[in-house]
């Protein structure tokens, strides 16, 4: 799990950082500066927001017993596949054009006050930090338990991805985001295959749909044939596409369902959607503050 959650925690959290570097720009840029205490109030409270949405799954999942525990997990697996498809289509088309819609918003919450630049500040950060946590949160509950690698995975992208929003906003660093977004949006579907083919998995634990005696492949007679390179083997897929050691009929059906329609329709969608100059953007470095 340390490698998918660490590419979701990259991702998502580089989404979250373009929106802060975006915001904090402009203020400096237009002689703002004043505005950027109500601006971080609201990022600081869009944080808080999304650490305690994680705090209170995990509370509420340990007082549940083992079918209720597996049914809530299972169900939240694929709201939040569905959250994060949605995301990587939106980001996919808007990428190349969020830094005007960004400042658009700013501007007009200018002419209103503080509490307007809050409220910009936290809805724009803390979507992206409930979906994040609600991703990395369903991702997590499928690994091996007692792992810390998900976590490990899931903190080490959200470093990497603080570092490469502050070398974007310093100037220091250059990227074509449409065509980031791409390939990480094409990845992280692959991920999102795997905990929506294991959402379905849980719904069979839980007694809620048949079929879990119903297996369909066994990796890990394979893997134990291989021995230790097996077991590094297995660790990676595990990790990056959710292969379990039995995988059932049913979760199969689902994981591929998924993966196949999306994937062919996110992949149509990559021509550009306004004139192709646009296309060539990268994200202009911001004026040192």
């Amino acid at each position: 799990m340390l490698l998918g959650n660490f590419l979701i925690g990259m991702r998502e959290g580089l989404e979250a950082a373009l929106v802060v570097s975006i915001l904090i720009a402009y203020l400096v840029k237009t002689g703002n500066r004043r505005a950027l205490v109500p601006v971080w109030a609201g990022i600081a409270i869009a944080i808080a927001l999304a650490a305690g949405f994680g705090i209170a799954l995990t509370a509420a999942s340990s007082e549940m017993q083992f079918k209720t525990q597996e049914l809530f997990g299972g169900v939240l697996s694929i709201v939040a596949v569905g959250l994060v498809t949605w995301m990587v289509f939106w980001m996919r088309k808007t990428a190349r054009f969020m830094k005007s819609e960004l400042e658009g918003k700013l501007e007009g919450a200018l002419n209103v006050g503080p509490l307007a630049l809050a409220a910009v500040a936290l809805l724009s950060v803390g979507r992206e930090g409930i979906e994040t946590v609600l991703f990395l949160w369903t991702n997590i509950q499928s690994s091996s338990g007692g792992s810390t690698q998900p976590i490990i995975g899931a903190a080490l992208g959200l470093v990497v991805a603080i570092v490469l929003g502050y070398l974007l906003y310093r100037g220091g660093l250059k990227i074509n985001l449409a065509r980031f977004f791409t390939w990480t949006g094409g990845a992280l579907i692959v991920v999102a295959a795997g905990v929506f083919g294991y959402g379905f998995h849980d719904l069979q634990e839980a007694d809620v749909l048949p079929g879990l005696n119903s297996i369909a492949l066994e990796p890990h007679v394979f893997f134990d044939k291989l021995g230790t390179p097996g077991d590094w083997l297995q660790t990676v897929l595990q990790g990056v596409l959710n292969v379990t050691p039995q995988i059932t009929w049913l979760q199969l059906a689902m994981w591929a369902l998924y993966l196949v329609p999306v994937m062919a329709l996110f992949l149509r969608k990559t021509g550009p959607s306004r004139p192709a100059t646009a296309a060539k953007k990268t994200v202009e470095p911001a004026p040192s503050s």
